[in-house]
């Protein structure tokens, strides 16, 4: 993105907040990124410059607004193979394998999807400002499959709006150990970080905890197993893995939630997202993508079929 001015004339009805104001007439951008650009002195009315968030313009005010040229990200790209399923200007979708983070944490300043990203794709342009892709939601370390990573501010405001909406479907498949206790359900259980252990999260009352809703159905019945189609109606984190720990049905391989032992030898959880349904920006008609599953949990299929 080239630095440009934008000039905005307030009329009546639209006496407000100036990043308020803004954020009507920009609405590709979030308010968070007007405020600190009023904080870089980037915003004038009537040609004086703005100090204070909060300042209120009014009916025939001159609203003066420099939106800068995306900066380089701090972080490296690294040449990291990308299984991408799907690509555009906007947006791209990615097939993530398992043990690779998403974003860069205390321990993973290296290796993860947005280093790759910054590496394979080219083309973006810039989130708050910065060059980096725009990561809306995110798989679990151990978790495969797919994910979807937006290339301007345009696409990732688009992307929030729709998961904040509830508009994007996905389906994982997970294989538990037992069965639950019916072929399909529905768990609301919510969900909050677990005091006592602060890198997990844990299954608490309404009062304590953020609503999370997760519906399943069974796909196939093994002698000590379930495969089973997981979809997450909220995005809690580790939602899926903990809604099946409480139905006492804990997915293969999840150490955290469920065995210490896995009932199978496998180096992973057995949960992959199989399925996205999104509304691209611009389209009327929901888009859907698969992918399969990876080989190491197609051949623990196989040893217990």
């Amino acid at each position: 993105m080239t630095a440009k001015t934008l000039t905005f004339q307030v009329i009546s009805g639209e006496s407000d907040r100036v990043d308020k104001f803004l954020a009507l007439h920009l609405p590709d951008y979030s308010r968070s990124r007007f405020q600190n650009l009023i904080r870089e002195a980037a915003v004038k009315v009537n040609n004086e410059v703005v100090n204070k968030t909060g300042c209120i313009v009014v009916e025939g005010d001159l609203v003066e607004i420099l939106l800068p040229e995306a900066v380089a990200s701090e972080l490296l790209p690294e040449d990291i193979a990308l299984d991408v399923v799907f690509e555009n200007g906007d947006l791209a979708i990615i097939n993530k394998r398992a043990g690779m983070v998403v974003h860069p944490a205390a321990g993973h300043d290296t290796g993860t999807l947005v280093h790759a990203a910054l590496a394979r794709f080219k083309d973006l342009k810039g989130i708050g400002g910065e060059l980096r892709p725009g990561v809306v939601h995110r798989l679990d370390k151990d978790t495969s499959g797919l994910i979807i990573i937006a290339k301007n501010e345009q696409a990732h405001r688009w992307l929030q709006d729709q998961f904040r909406l509830r508009n994007v479907e996905k389906i994982y498949l997970a294989l538990v150990d037992g069965k639950p206790p019916t072929p399909t359900g529905r768990v609301e259980a919510a969900i909050a970080r677990d005091p006592s252990h602060r890198k997990k999260m844990a299954i608490v009352s309404d009062a304590k905890g953020r609503a999370s809703v997760t519906e399943y159905r069974t796909v196939e019945v093994f002698s000590n197993h379930t495969l089973i189609e997981a979809h997450p109606v909220t995005g809690r984190t580790h939602q899926i893995r903990l809604h099946m720990a409480f139905l006492k049905c804990p997915i293969v391989g999840d150490t955290v939630y469920g065995r210490s032992h896995p009932s199978i030898e496998l180096n992973r959880h057995f949960l992959h997202a199989a399925k996205l349904k999104i509304l691209f920006p611009g389209e009327t008609n929901l888009r859907t993508f698969e992918a399969p599953l990876p080989n190491e949990l197609v051949d623990v299929i196989n040893s217990i079929r």
